[in-house]
């Protein structure tokens, strides 16, 4: 089984459905046990980091999702799943993350004159640094679905897996180990990202 964190933020059912639609046996749960029972663990996430990691607290989940990651289970962290994995985000003030990585959380900064528009919203190329085995069958520079206003920026460049261009390049997707994480959303990326959903089934199984 794999789980699909609950904290009151984010895309859960359509991530469910996603999961549905490749056969994958999930459960959306808000539950520490649960995590702990799980062959895998999957964290989506839209909107502020600092409420993001507070709902988390609350529900006494940081701890476990660290402890279990740390133990080798498969984690897929999506949007702001990724972005909680770092040591800080300066949205709304700083804001400590779960520093599993040592990075920080940014906010998109663009000259007056520009036509980037922020939130970065809309389908852009993710450039493969390295493939991870969840990404097998998925061509370099493919299409996927963005919306978010801040991007990571990794201390350690070697954890870098897909980058994306929106006025400069940013890490689009991190991977390490048993570890991977988005900042776009494949639940919302059609077919490539069912591929994807299915990619991380299979580790899962494998493990």
């Amino acid at each position: 089984m794999i789980a699909i964190v609950d904290y009151g933020m984010g895309n859960i059912r359509s991530v469910e459905k996603g999961f549905m639609k490749i056969g994958a046996d999930v459960k959306i749960t808000s539950d520490p046990k649960v995590l702990a029972d799980a062959k895998g663990i999957v964290l989506p996430g839209v909107g502020a980091f600092r409420d993001c990691m507070k709902n988390l607290d609350n529900l006494k989940l940081l701890d476990s999702i660290v402890k279990e990651t740390q133990k080798g289970k498969p984690y897929l962290g999506i949007c702001l799943g990724l972005q909680i994995l770092f040591t800080e985000s300066e949205e709304f003030g700083i804001c400590k993350g779960l520093d599993v990585f040592r990075g920080r959380v940014l906010k998109f900064k663009f000259d007056a004159g520009s036509d980037l528009k922020i939130p970065h919203m809309g389908w852009n190329a993710v450039r493969f640094v390295k493939k991870p085995p969840v990404f097998d069958g998925i061509q370099d520079n493919s299409y996927f679905y963005f919306v978010h206003s801040y991007y990571v920026a990794p201390e350690d460049k070697d954890i870098v897996a897909g980058t994306t261009d929106y006025g400069f390049e940013f890490t689009s997707m991190i991977c390490r180990d048993n570890i991977f994480a988005t900042q776009f959303h494949p639940e919302k990326s059609q077919e490539l990202g069912l591929k994807i959903l299915k990619g991380f089934k299979e580790f899962v199984i494998k493990q």
